[in-house]
């Protein structure tokens, strides 16, 4: 079978013949890009600590419930990472909630940015204060947040990030150079 990176065109067609009602697509999409999705939540649960209880694939499996149940018109492969990497982002929040909600406040969920953390050095952000970060940049600014996003819990590459968004590679790497400093200084309550 392809590799979807590789053969983008062929996922876009699969995700518009299943959206359209063809019941075969979803069976042969769904390995073509079990991979991908996979790789991406292996670099999601790298930070992750030792104790923690979701695996990668189970991650995987939720968000694959998920995203059949998604009532999306499928623009192409980057379009369908994007969605996939906002559910995984929730798979993990709402993990953390419960986590959190179980042992009343203790033991939270660390995260590590894959590129550096946030702006560099500093301890690790819990997967809730990062959320919460993430939601307040949103509220000003949503490509920022949105870059953030399919960056650090999508694993996207600058190129996939700019075609999701219809924006360039340069200011991709911008938005997330500048989101990363804000949210650094959100999270850290740093105001230098």
């Amino acid at each position: 079978m392809p590799d979807p990176r590789s053969d983008p065109s062929n996922v876009t067609q699969l995700l518009h013949d299943w959206r359209a009602g063809k019941q075969d697509a979803l069976a042969q999409l769904m390995p073509l890009v079990e991979q991908t999705l996979h790789d991406i939540a292996q670099r999601q649960m790298r930070g992750e600590n030792a104790g923690h209880t979701l695996q990668a694939t189970a991650l995987v499996n939720e968000a694959y419930m998920r995203l059949i149940d998604a009532s999306v018109s499928w623009e192409n492969r980057a379009h369908f990472l994007a969605v996939a990497a906002r559910i995984m982002r929730r798979v993990l929040v709402d993990h953390a909630k419960a986590k959190r909600r179980a042992k009343r406040g203790g033991d939270d969920v660390k995260v590590t940015l894959h590129e550096a953390q946030l702006a560099g050095g500093g301890p690790e952000p819990d997967v809730l204060d990062l959320e919460d970060a993430l939601s307040r940049l949103a509220s000003f600014d949503e490509r920022k947040a949105n870059v953030v996003e399919l960056s650090f819990y999508g694993g996207m590459t600058y190129d996939e990030i700019a075609e999701a968004l219809d924006i360039s590679p340069a200011t991709v790497d911008r938005e997330l150079r500048l989101a990363k400093a804000w949210l650094y200084r959100d999270i850290s309550g740093d105001t230098t």
